[in-house]
């Protein structure tokens, strides 16, 4: 079914890009070409330098030029990490068209969407643009009520607290 191939990792808890990632890895070692876009991470160079060892089998590129997370940056600076995330999502929907992968990770997409840095209407026009061999995984902390349609799997890591 078409909405099976699109994956969530969203909740408060750490390991949603882990858990992708981990399912890029696997994907690869089975000889699928896999793209991950991240979005908003702020630049970690030795998490990335890493990733990009595992090239060819995984693209990894990252639309974020500025070296802190979003919520720390000022207007103007908001102002160029929107015209980066523009290029990736457009990036995104390219790849989708042309069918560079059968893997698409879309690391912390769902803070787009929840900070309206991308639209409802990017989101179809993003889906639109999949054809069904295509496999989507996004990831971020709140899920996106645009985004539950296309959603066949949806994961919520959250943290417990342990009683001792």
């Amino acid at each position: 079914m078409y909405e099976q191939k699109v994956t969530v990792y969203c909740g408060e808890g750490k390991g949603k890009t882990a858990a992708a990632l981990g399912y890029a890895v696997q994907s690869a070692s089975r000889g699928e070409n896999v793209i991950i876009i991240q979005f908003l991470k702020g630049k970690k160079s030795q998490e990335m330098e890493f990733l990009r060892r595992l090239e060819p089998e995984m693209k990894v590129f990252s639309f974020t030029r500025l070296g802190r997370s979003f919520a720390e940056l000022s207007e103007e600076e908001r102002q160029e990490e929107g015209m980066n995330i523009r290029n990736g999502f457009n990036f995104a929907k390219k790849v989708l068209v042309t069918g560079e992968c059968s893997l698409l990770v879309l690391d912390d997409f769902l803070s787009l969407l929840n900070h309206g840095l991308v639209s409802q209407e990017d989101l179809e026009m993003l889906m639109k643009a999949r054809s069904e061999d295509t496999e989507l995984i996004f990831t971020g902390k709140v899920m996106s009520e645009a985004l539950e349609p296309y959603a066949g799997k949806i994961y919520v890591i959250h943290e417990e607290s342990q009683i001792m």
